[in-house]
């Protein structure tokens, strides 16, 4: 593997990234910029959190993403009495052969998508996102290797509805992204009227690579270059929104960690083998928002954590210093050429 991607290299990333995208949307109608994100930390090897109304297409968008891949899928519905060993699996004796037998969960697959995450109690809320941490299951003292690539899509409805468990903060952090799928536009839905005698439109989706393939582009991914002026400005955008008086606890190093994992195919499914800081604006929103805890006072008065992003994103200058750099990719700047002020 090179050192930084070429600009080949990138090209072909770019058009099999769309290529992807594409295959999905076949099923998952006028939502391109969602599946983008969700292909972004599948190749980032990282987790989605959808917050979501039921009915909008979340175990179409799994489906379709599995079916793509040519990898495995499961879904969890997790209610309140869901166990640890629903999840990750159970050991059994066996009175045939005298044997303890590991039957595994539906976590042994490559794209799991975790239900309403927030109806289980935090215990078996836990075992699944020790499993997305650690990308192993341990039962009985035996540890079992998880899938490549794995993510996990989890959903969780509004916090208001009745009889669930909120997210601690530590565990949202493990999410690499928090977007919504959201209702589709007019003529979106239209044509998924006109198509409603298919109840399952994944199931007609051929592969576009395989899972080996996936593994291959998310390590492609990780060789993109990343301009130390940028990494200056995630540790600074994270510094601020820790800094500001809305928030009691701002971005972790883990959020800024995944920034820039997930800048790093961002940029790559552009066609570019550089980050720019326009990367880091674009992705901010979904990466950072979740990871922020408001300080009561702020929350009272209607302060929301995306204004929080908006604002520091605002107030912190990007870099737009223009130079060659080591990698020889030419001149570097912000898309639009201009600080935020």
């Amino acid at each position: 593997m090179p050192t930084t991607m070429s600009t080949e290299q990138a090209s072909w990333f770019a058009d099999t990234f769309s290529t992807l995208v594409s295959n999905v949307g076949q099923s998952v109608l006028g939502k391109d910029q969602t599946i983008k994100l969700v292909l972004t930390a599948m190749l980032s090897e990282g987790h989605v959190l959808l917050e979501d109304a039921p009915g909008t297409g979340k175990t179409m968008l799994a489906r379709s993403l599995a079916a793509t891949v040519k990898g495995s899928n499961s879904r969890i519905q997790f209610t309140p009495d869901l166990l640890p060993s629903d999840v990750t699996g159970i050991t059994i004796y066996d009175q045939r052969t005298g044997q303890f037998e590991f039957h595994h969960g539906p976590i042994f697959a490559n794209l799991v998508l975790a239900d309403e995450i927030n109806r289980a109690s935090p215990k078996t809320q836990s075992a699944l996102l020790e499993v997305m941490e650690e990308g192993r299951v341990t039962v009985d003292g035996v540890t079992y290797p998880q899938a490549r690539p794995f993510m996990v899509i989890a959903t969780q409805n509004p916090i208001e509805q009745a009889g669930t468990y909120r997210l601690p903060e530590a565990q949202l952090d493990r999410f690499l992204i928090k977007t919504s799928i959201g209702y589709p536009d007019r003529a979106a839905t239209v044509a998924l009227l006109s198509g409603s005698a298919q109840r399952d439109r994944s199931a007609s989706l051929r592969p576009v690579i395989t899972t080996e393939a996936v593994v291959d582009m998310a390590q492609l991914a990780t060789t993109v270059h990343v301009d130390a002026a940028v990494l200056d400005y995630v540790a600074a955008l994270c510094e601020q929104t820790r800094d500001v008086p809305e928030t009691r606890l701002g971005v972790s190093v883990r959020g800024a960690l995944a920034m820039v994992r997930a800048a790093k195919v961002w940029a790559a499914s552009q066609g570019r083998n550089y980050v720019l800081p326009d990367d880091i604006k674009e992705l901010a929103p979904h990466i950072f928002t979740h990871r922020l805890v408001l300080d009561p006072e702020a929350e009272f008065t209607g302060t929301t954590a995306a204004q929080v992003i908006t604002s520091v994103l605002n107030k912190v200058p990007a870099p737009t210093r223009r130079g060659s750099d080591e990698t020889g990719t030419g001149n570097q700047e912000s898309g639009s050429g201009q600080e935020a002020h």
